[in-house]
């Protein structure tokens, strides 16, 4: 019996062995360029959509957040300033927890921003509503 080693016949032989090249998304018969991957734009979109599906979820859900409290800002505060109660932003459904950004005055005050629309925190539970000026950054 005589064992002859494949690679050997393809060389002597010159032809080039190749593997079966497969879809990652649904493993069908890869045509065309060497370096493909994907067998259409459909299984591309899919399969990139599997493997950023969890931060995806986790964005629009913090999106979602931002965008309602500010809703809630913009709602309560129509002139560009006023003086709110904190059980109002609170029975708003407002999230203190998500804000776009935080601006320090000279003075020392803290504004929270959600967007163009912020607050900052005064006595007795009381919140002061603007809405951002151009000297703002």
């Amino acid at each position: 019996m005589l064992l002859i080693n494949v690679n050997i016949v393809a060389k002597f032989c010159k032809v080039k062995m190749t593997k079966e090249r497969l879809c990652l998304e649904c493993k069908g018969k890869l045509r065309g360029r060497k370096d493909q991957k994907f067998c259409s734009d459909y299984c591309r979109n899919a399969h990139n959509n599997k493997l950023n599906e969890d931060a995806n979820k986790y964005v629009r859900r913090i999106n979602g957040i931002l965008r309602k409290n500010r809703r809630i800002l913009e709602k309560l505060n129509p002139k560009g300033k006023e003086t709110v109660d904190g059980i109002t932003l609170a029975e708003e459904g407002f999230n203190f927890h998500y804000f776009t950004n935080i601006y320090k005055t000279q003075k020392g005050g803290i504004y929270y921003f959600c967007y163009e629309y912020g607050y900052r925190k005064l006595e007795n539970d009381q919140y002061i509503l603007v809405l951002k000026q151009d000297y703002v950054k």
